[in-house]
């Protein structure tokens, strides 16, 4: 059973069509990719699929139940780190368990072993000024994760870095992806940082969106700077290259 499954969903806004009948589906603890020109609508996929927007049609399938239209199921990641200013790193990655209603002292307590895990250690009492763009996006990545562990959304997350910071930053999450067992999807523009991470790449077409191809990415895992100009990447950046 997949943990995600999208089935069929089709969106518009206003008399503006957005979403086509697009499915897809994500197993457990896979990474899965999506890809599409700018304003096809993968962030009212998203958006859909975290349920704060609700379908013209289809359904959301979480661990085989429906959750179309239902909040709270996963977390959402976006290209903006989105962190409060005044609060000190381990506040700001606090705040998904103090809404759930932990005390702030327990909120600490479960997200302080988790600093090391997302290469935050020594950091915990900085404020967000003081971290580098590649660290903000870390802590914003941990928030994410204390809301929901399982599943998460991550839209764009390094879409905001410059190129070599955007590079450290995806071996990075190579490494995390080990250590969290999260079922993530991606949102990208970026064809060698899906590659790179992904198990799975859904190419969808112009608005309104549709799914036009599935790759599945079976490059040997761990991936490294190697990876990046091997024979079979090159072969799978030209097949996408084709349907963009």
């Amino acid at each position: 059973m997949n943990k995600i499954e999208v089935f069929e969903v089709s969106s518009s806004f206003e008399d503006l069509p957005v979403l086509d009948r697009v499915s897809l589906s994500a197993a457990e603890n896979r990474l899965v990719s999506i890809i599409g020109p700018s304003g096809c609508g993968k962030s009212t996929l998203f958006n859909i699929i975290s349920g704060l927007v609700k379908p013209d049609g289809g359904t959301i399938y979480i661990d085989g139940e429906d959750y179309t239209g239902k909040l709270g199921r996963v977390s959402y990641m976006h290209q903006k780190d989105l962190l409060l200013p005044w609060r000190t790193i381990i506040d700001n990655v606090c705040i998904p368990l103090v809404i759930q209603g932990k005390s702030i002292r327990d909120a600490r307590q479960k997200a302080a072993p988790y600093f090391s895990v997302f290469g935050l250690d020594g950091f915990q009492d900085k404020y967000p000024s003081q971290l580098s763009g590649g660290m903000r996006q870390r802590a914003a990545l941990l928030r994410a994760y204390m809301f929901k562990s399982d599943i998460m959304l991550l839209d764009e997350p390094f879409g905001g870095l410059d190129a070599i910071t955007k590079r450290k930053m995806q071996e990075w999450l190579m490494g995390v992806i080990r250590a969290i067992r999260s079922t993530i999807l991606f949102i990208t523009h970026d064809i060698d940082e899906a590659i790179f991470l992904s198990d799975s790449i859904y190419i969808l077409s112009d608005r309104p969106a549709r799914v036009r191809r599935v790759f599945e990415v079976d490059i040997e895992r761990p991936r490294d700077n190697a990876t990046f100009t091997s024979p079979k990447f090159n072969h799978f950046k030209k097949e996408i290259l084709e349907y963009l």
